[in-house]
């Protein structure tokens, strides 16, 4: 009988590259694998530059699985860095504690109310900031929000970070810095929205002190992220085991591209991230634009297509003619136009490394994850885009197909099966839009209801019936002549001359 490795922890596995952090500076909420990809390497950087007090107390959502095995393995685990050429492993140890916030979510406003905690990071996703779908604005008809301004220990990320904050500002009044890593538009000043959205509704005087505080002592910088972390399978335990000779139950697969730039903003001391290669810059929304739509938005068309062709993987769906020239012509034709560049950045090669960062088969990252809470992500997408050109009288046909491939994928309509991959998709908005789908009479009276009564896309999107009209035409296309047809009808749509589309509001 052959005998397991031994598990990775501090006698096993390599050594990190970098000193043990003597004190826990960093305050993360979301500890998911894209945070031990890629915040925490950066954050090992920062430690091998100088300055061990940059630990990191991770704060996983909900589950216990990333908790366990981190403290199993004395908070280490590895990341593997894969590319079609082969794989290199590292094992940052920047982490001093971790714990579930749903367990024990007094022990978050406590800990962000440390002194010696300077900096909140977040990957909570676009779902975990509580903001209302039509709105953007706190939610509160959220039964979690309005629970947590009664009062008690709160169970969502803004009311611990307001609850935490306003301890901090009835103690020491410390300053500190909160920097969102999500894939929102300008995160920060949507976190700093957010959060003084939830002080205010406080009864009586109650958040008052604490926003106060906010103006003068805490800082919320944008920073943009960019990193492809797929998630973890047994394959990859396998590999570590194979390459590293010790047994991980945490490891991270990651590409080899990163990214990070973030505002220059802080209210107090921070590590020296620009060790592993982030950028500090007033030029974050222009980043944030480049990515959220150019690679973010066409990662999900490429995602939902490849589910609706039974594609499990992007790099299958992108090897695909048809999927890439829709790829193409979105993200030249749809989402370019809508992009101001950061200086310094060229535009063809990013073009090409998205192509073949997207095209990494190493990877195996999965159509029905990066297809996953569509809802919540495609607000943050399309919208602006879209609008610019139905504005300029164009119709954004590549667009409308993503919304329409969006939804045979999560609501299809009666009769249409969408395949195993598109089910195994996992959405906050399923259930009601099912709903719809069920009860809609055909294509285009589902996107009536979803874009123009849901606002599911926001206010301005439903105020526009040709875009309206053309995702319903493309999502019959799908159920009666298949996912094919409609690429091939929204590609021919976007290259025919241009006419005008009337009036849109």
């Amino acid at each position: 009988m052959t005998a397991l490795p031994p598990r990775l922890g501090a006698g096993s596995g390599p050594r990190p590259e970098h000193p043990a952090p003597s004190a826990a500076g960093i305050l993360h909420l979301g500890l998911g694998n894209f945070h031990r990809a890629h915040q925490a390497v950066y954050t090992a950087a920062a430690l091998s530059a100088g300055g061990d007090e940059w630990g990191i107390v991770g704060v996983a959502s909900r589950s216990r699985a990333v908790v366990d095995a981190m403290r199993a393995q004395d908070l280490r685990y590895t990341v593997a860095e894969i590319s079609p050429i082969g794989a290199s492993f590292s094992v940052p140890a920047v982490h001093t504690d971790a714990f579930v916030a749903a367990e024990d979510p007094e022990r978050v406003v406590g800990t962000l109310a440390d002194d010696r905690v300077r900096v909140v990071t977040l990957t909570v996703t676009e779902h975990g900031y509580s903001a209302s779908p039509s709105t953007g604005l706190l939610d509160l008809n959220d039964p979690l929000i309005a629970a947590d301004l009664r009062g008690g220990a709160p169970q969502t990320t803004i009311g611990q970070l307001a609850r935490g904050l306003q301890r901090r500002a009835s103690g020491s009044g410390a300053p500190i810095t909160i920097l969102s890593c999500d894939n929102l538009s300008e995160n920060g000043a949507r976190t700093e929205a957010l959060v003084r959205a939830f002080l205010s509704e406080l009864r009586g005087t109650e958040g008052a002190e604490a926003l106060a505080y906010l103006d003068s002592a805490v800082a919320f910088p944008s920073s943009m992220v960019d990193r492809i972390v797929p998630a973890t399978t047994p394959r990859l335990r396998e590999l570590v085991a194979a390459r590293l000779g010790v047994r991980d139950d945490a490891p991270v697969s990651a590409e080899p591209f990163t990214m990070w730039a973030i505002e220059d903003r802080f209210a107090a001391a921070r590590p020296a991230w620009e060790a592993g290669g982030a950028v500090f810059t007033d030029e974050v929304g222009a980043y944030e634009q480049m990515k959220v739509r150019l690679l973010n938005g066409t990662h999900s068309l490429i995602a939902y297509l490849g589910a609706l062709r039974g594609v499990a993987t992007i790099s299958e769906s992108i090897a695909d003619t048809a999927v890439e020239s829709a790829a193409l012509a979105i993200l030249r034709d749809e989402y370019e136009p809508s992009v101001r560049f950061p200086s310094g950045v060229d535009v063809r090669t990013y073009e090409r490394q998205l192509f073949e960062r997207w095209a990494n088969h190493a990877l195996g990252h999965r159509t029905a994850q990066v297809g996953t809470d569509g809802s919540v992500k495609l607000r943050q997408r399309i919208p602006e885009p879209a609008l610019r050109l139905l504005e300029a009288g164009s119709v954004p046909h590549l667009i409308a197909l993503t919304v329409a491939a969006y939804l045979s994928c999560i609501a299809p309509m009666p009769g249409f099966d969408p395949g195993p991959h598109a089910r195994a998709m996992v959405d906050p908005a399923r259930e009601e839009l099912a709903r719809l789908a069920d009860t809609s009479t055909d294509g285009r009276h589902l996107a009536q209801r979803v874009i123009a009564e849901l606002h599911l896309f926001g206010q301005d999107l439903a105020e526009q019936p040709t875009f309206i009209s053309r995702v319903g035409e493309l999502i019959d296309t799908i159920r009666r002549l298949g996912v094919d047809a409609a690429i091939r009808d929204s590609i021919a749509a976007s290259q025919a001359p241009m006419t005008t589309t009337g009036a849109n509001r």
